[in-house]
């Protein structure tokens, strides 16, 4: 309801100024004033008092008698206070509210139509997914997430680097080294198996005599001209390697859960000719110059002072190269294409985004949203190649243990009792703990380096995530054996604890929609803990299954299913589980 409200107070005072042949195209629409009554205000007053030759307070006066609240759906009371015009809700506002929460889907937006792909995480299958990456999946999925709720047809892909050197090498290595040349896997996973060649055949590199280092790198550079010539046996050796770490990958990222609609590999573009297409397009261009040995965009004149090297001497391409080919893809199969990608790619991007505009591409529809790291306390070191870091399996299993004893120490009655079972304590530790990672990660904005603290993510009093899932546990204890009668007199919630929770249930679609459009789920990370804020408000004051009347108990019992919906539906965005019990 909060949209069309919002939608009612710019008509309101668009026609408003119209009346009287003022300018509408900055209304000043915002909060209001800290204290007052209302939903929204207007500061229009501010720009429009140099104009009108009186003072705000006057002309926000003259603003608000210009409207009949009546005329618009939702408008309530309209009131000024120094220089704002602040509108509240009618009472329809709040019935609405109350009834259109009561649904399961409360927050999916209509479809727009638009068809919008989601690339994330991308990692390189050289081996077990680390902490300092896995910001990408976490807010990748949240922003699809987003997407989805807003509305947008929603595909989640990962694009897999199969054809560099990294992955020449891996392959060289595992045909190379036999297991008795290995230490140990960490983990009975795929990946963890694999990686020990991968990291065997870097550290052969780096130690063997110059003449065995020759002989590996010819071999080494054999595979990376088969993939480049489109041979089918080196591909399928490749291959091998690339599907065995990468199923061991998602299984870990399944976790958190971080699920994909496709894997895209870089192949894919090499062997349709799509990459070659592109060398000979990129060539054509006027920035095109060869240097050092290398084909090259200079791109100096678009404000790009590093060149943007497409072709080395050997005939090989670099994997922007083919990524031009895949963003190509991209446009013809999407109306829209989002990129999650650390910060360190910046240059990169801007390099892409800059040869695409040049190629004949509307840049418009591409969109990047970069993000920082993610530390662990001590400043730990995250290098695949080194084996030295610490892989996010590791934290997601502290992340469950910790959560257990937590969970445990808060429910020993009940565990005595026999009311929670040992798979009810497993569950509720996985969900708690697996949520406090996330939510802690995804509640930042993905600009600012973060370091990430047991102690706050799993503070079960503070602004985490299992503070905010306890809200919706709360909610489905109260509900559990009742049911809400249809024919809720809504005018019965009229204490300010109620209003404000009705109030802040109305927003949560609006946030939604902000969300997808910025790419920013942090925002409803923000949105849940006002949240939780406003129901424990309305839970100290208003008794539920002991209200007053009948119907007043009906009326708060259908509230609370409205939170849990709100609420739920919010983790669920932020790919949090809402346990229906703590």
């Amino acid at each position: 309801m909060f949209i069309e409200f919002r939608s009612a107070v710019e008509d309101a005072v668009a026609a408003a100024l119209a009346a009287r042949d003022l300018p509408t195209d900055d209304l000043g629409i915002e909060e209001p004033p800290e204290g007052v009554d209302a939903v929204l205000a207007s500061s229009v007053a501010f720009r429009l008092a140099g104009e009108v030759g009186a003072p705000p307070p006057q002309v926000a006066a003259e603003v608000a008698a210009e409207i009949d609240a009546a005329e618009y759906d939702y408008l309530g009371e309209i009131t000024t206070q120094g220089p704002y015009v602040n509108f509240a809700p009618s009472d329809d506002y709040y019935a609405d509210t109350l009834d259109a929460a009561g649904a399961d889907d409360y927050g999916q937006r209509p479809p727009t139509g638009e068809s919008v792909v989601v690339e994330h995480t991308s990692a390189n299958p050289t081996g077990p997914v680390h902490v300092g990456r896995a910001r990408n999946p976490i807010i990748g999925d949240a922003i699809a997430n987003a997407l989805d709720y807003a509305g947008y047809d929603v595909e989640r892909h990962y694009y897999v680097n199969d054809a560099g050197r990294q992955m020449a090498l891996f392959t060289w290595a595992y045909e190379t080294f036999d297991e008795a040349d290995l230490p140990e896997p960490e983990r009975e996973k795929p990946d963890y198996d694999l990686v020990r060649y991968y990291r065997k055949g870097n550290s052969y590199l780096e130690d063997a005599d110059e003449a065995a280092v020759e002989e590996a790198e010819a071999e080494i550079e054999a595979i990376m001209q088969g993939l480049e010539a489109g041979d089918e046996e080196t591909y399928e050796r490749v291959t091998e390697v690339v599907d065995t770490v990468l199923d061991g990958m998602t299984q870990t990222l399944s976790r958190l859960p971080a699920e994909f609609d496709e894997f895209v590999k870089e192949t894919r573009f090499m062997r349709s000719g799509a990459t070659d297409d592109v060398v000979d397009r990129l060539q054509a261009l006027d920035e095109a110059v060869y240097e050092d040995d290398a084909w090259q965009l200079d791109l100096s004149e678009h404000g790009i002072e590093k060149n943007f090297v497409f072709l080395r001497s050997d005939g090989t391409t670099l994997y922007t190269t083919r990524d031009i080919a895949h963003h190509e893809w991209k446009f013809e199969n999407f109306d829209r294409a989002v990129t999650v990608i650390g910060e360190d790619h910046k240059l990169t991007f801007q390099q892409l985004n800059e040869t695409l505009g040049l190629l004949g591409h509307d840049t418009d529809r591409l969109d990047q949203q970069f993000y920082s790291w993610v530390n662990l306390p001590g400043g730990e070191g995250m290098s695949t190649r080194e084996g030295t870091g610490v892989d996010l399996d590791d934290l997601l299993d502290e992340a469950v243990d910790r959560a257990r004893e937590e969970v445990e120490s808060r429910m020993d009655d009940r565990i005595r009792e026999d009311e929670l079972s040992e798979e009810d304590v497993d569950r509720i530790a996985r969900q708690v703990g697996i949520g406090a990672v996330r939510y802690d990660i995804v509640a930042k904005q993905p600009s600012k380096t973060i370091t990430f603290e047991w102690e706050r993510a799993l503070d079960f009093e503070a602004q985490s995530a299992p503070y905010v899932q306890y809200v919706h546990a709360r909610c489905r204890g109260i509900l559990d054996g009742e049911s809400v009668p249809d024919g809720i007199d809504a005018d019965l919630l009229d204490t300010p604890e109620e209003r404000d929770l009705l109030r802040t249930i109305a927003r949560f679609p609006a946030v939604v929609e902000e969300a997808a459009e910025d790419l920013e789920p942090h925002r409803v990370a923000t949105y849940t803990r006002t949240f939780a804020e406003r129901f424990n408000a309305f839970y100290r004051e208003c008794p539920v299954i002991d209200a007053e009347t009948d119907d007043l108990r009906d009326a708060r019992l259908a509230l609370v299913a409205a939170a849990a919906h709100t609420v739920g539906n919010a983790l669920d965005v932020l790919g949090v589980a809402a346990p229906e019990s703590m």
